[in-house]
């Protein structure tokens, strides 16, 4: 059998719009980037006019960032259950609940140990991420305690954006998005992944499509402006017309975001171990998914902002975030094009240092389990004191 020609050509780098964004920056023009990238790479037409129109939008809000800038990511390293494609660092709630206090506490910590950090730089912070996991997995107590913390000991006067991950529409309570309002916070994610009940079992989440449409309809009556949902093309066992149905009733409620991603099999998620018990997509049926998604979200008024690929995506294809216009998240953007500095706080999270002089990045790694992180919250702080005094961003 002939081996289908990848669609990014030879291209194995998981930021192909940093690619367009470097030679669009140095002058080249939009229609010759599009034909660099299948001169050079080999990549179809398609993808690299979707990579160019990528670049066109982050660009302008690239160009607009604050010369100290940086951006801070919190993770919460919680949710309700595993997801069966799911290799992030998370415990489940029945198995890492006892954690949560103790974890919450040193959390608050090294918030407090780098704001001063950040406040002796003289950085500004241009946007928060909670991100995990599934921050929302706290009750509305912990919430309030991780959210007081961050606002106390943060200066965010100039901050753009502020977002929470609810991905999970089963941790999600009326008590836990009034807590996060009030907190001025105005972004959030709601995550279907599927809008197929019998996908949903498959890959392992305990909530049903109305549930998901239930939370939406209450991030939006509790005064959430801006809501962004996940859905993955290819999950085991869908069809094209499954994958339709998803994006069609995703769509229908209007979120302002809607992130469509690629099956990805990772390493050490629990679909890679038993790996023989599911039939994974076609690559052909694949891409007519994920071709669907980009002319079914372009219409409903959204544009491509920010796109990476992964390993061992199906397909070879990628992952796209639309946005309406106005609405698209500067720490998406800032995070996959590694222009900006990200100071990453808790469990799993890593620092990334971008020098602008030298195109330089320099890596800060957490722990990745709870535990560790609770027993050497102190070697996690003074791994921060390498960003004192630090000129580069």
């Amino acid at each position: 059998m002939k081996e289908q020609k990848s669609p990014w050509g030879i291209l194995t780098g998981i930021r192909p719009v940093k690619i367009a964004c470097r030679q669009m920056k140095s002058g080249m023009s939009s229609r010759d980037t599009v034909e660099y990238f299948v001169n050079e790479f080999g990549a179809s037409r398609e993808k690299a006019e979707l990579a160019v129109r990528v670049a066109e939008i982050e660009l302008p809000l690239i160009d607009a960032m604050y010369d100290k800038g940086i951006s801070i990511y919190i993770g919460i390293p919680f949710c309700p259950t595993r997801c069966l494609y799911c290799s992030f660092v998370s415990n489940s709630v029945a198995n890492g609940a006892k954690y949560i206090p103790d974890y919450l506490e040193c959390l608050k910590k090294e918030i407090e140990y780098t704001a001063n950090i950040v406040k002796q730089n003289g950085n500004i912070i241009e946007s928060v991420y909670i991100g995990g996991g599934t921050p929302t997995t706290l009750s509305a107590e912990q919430l309030t305690f991780l959210l007081d913390a961050v606002f106390s000991e943060f200066d965010l006067s100039g901050s753009k954006e502020f977002t929470v991950e609810a991905g999970r529409p089963d941790t999600i309570t009326a008590e836990k998005l009034k807590v996060i309002k009030n907190f001025g916070i105005d972004r959030i994610s709601i995550n279907p992944q599927s809008m197929n009940t019998e996908t949903l079992k498959v890959i392992g989440r305990n909530h049903t499509p109305d549930e998901i449409r239930k939370a939406f309809y209450l991030a939006k009556y509790c005064g959430i402006g801006c809501i962004n949902m996940d859905v993955i093309a290819g999950l085991p066992g869908e069809t094209v017309d499954m994958f339709k149905y998803t994006i069609e009733e995703v769509e229908r409620l209007e979120p302002e975001n809607t992130t469509v991603h690629t099956m990805s099999v990772k390493r050490s998620s629990r679909l890679n171990e038993t790996l023989g018990e599911y039939n994974l997509t076609d690559d052909n049926k694949v891409a007519e998914m994920v071709d669907f998604a980009l002319k079914a979200v372009s219409a409903n008024g959204k544009n491509p902002y920010y796109l990476y690929r992964q390993k061992n995506m199906l397909g070879n294809l990628e992952n796209v975030g639309y946005a309406k216009p106005g609405t698209e998240s500067l720490y998406n953007i800032y995070i996959m094009e590694e222009v900006q500095t990200i100071i990453s706080l808790g469990c799993g999270g890593v620092t990334k240092t971008v020098d602008h002089e030298t195109d330089r990045i320099e890596r800060i790694f957490n722990v990745k389990e709870p535990k560790d992180y609770i027993e050497r919250i102190d070697e996690m702080l003074h791994r921060k004191d390498v960003l004192l005094d630090e000129k580069s961003f």
